[in-house]
């Protein structure tokens, strides 16, 4: 299913997405993470990413947001974005939730040739526990989040 909400914003409501657990982690922290891409099938793509997540072992999917469709910003010559946040439940710190997510983006074949390219998959961690990280390699909460449609309209369905 999909809801236009305006010229340049869609929702999609797949498969997954949105997805509520039924059952209670008992891993420690809890993050919410920014999930992104626009090459290729993304929204098949996002589907395979909640499944990997789901086995890994390293994350509990506690919940998803519906997929939003929208223009990219900074480079703007390049496809639209797919876009949703997922809220994950780990054990893992902040570093090595980067380290562990990182991976994961590799495994997907991201391939990060310049700021705001166009790539297959781009994992975010935008709020971890209730903490600010500031490092060279990580900020959190993530940096713009708050000026962005691709992280403000999923967060709003959760």
């Amino acid at each position: 299913m999909k809801k236009v909400l305006n010229k340049n914003l869609t929702l999609y409501f797949d498969k997954n997405y949105p997805y509520k657990a039924l059952k209670k982690s008992k891993k420690s922290h809890i993050a919410t993470l920014g999930i992104g891409g626009n090459i290729g099938n993304t929204r098949r793509r996002f589907q395979k990413l909640f499944i990997y997540l789901k086995q890994s072992g390293a994350v509990d999917i506690i919940q998803t947001s519906p997929i939003l469709k929208n223009p990219p910003f900074g480079y703007a010559n390049q496809e639209d974005f797919y876009n949703a946040v997922l809220i994950v439940k780990t054990d893992l710190n902040p570093i090595n939730l980067l380290k562990f997510i990182l991976r994961v983006e590799q495994f997907f074949k991201r391939a990060r040739h310049f700021e705001n390219s166009p790539r297959t998959l781009d994992i975010d961690i935008i709020f971890f526990d209730k903490i600010s990280v500031n490092r060279r390699d990580l900020i959190i909460p993530h940096p713009h989040y708050q000026d962005r449609e691709s992280v403000l309209v999923p967060l709003s369905y959760i």
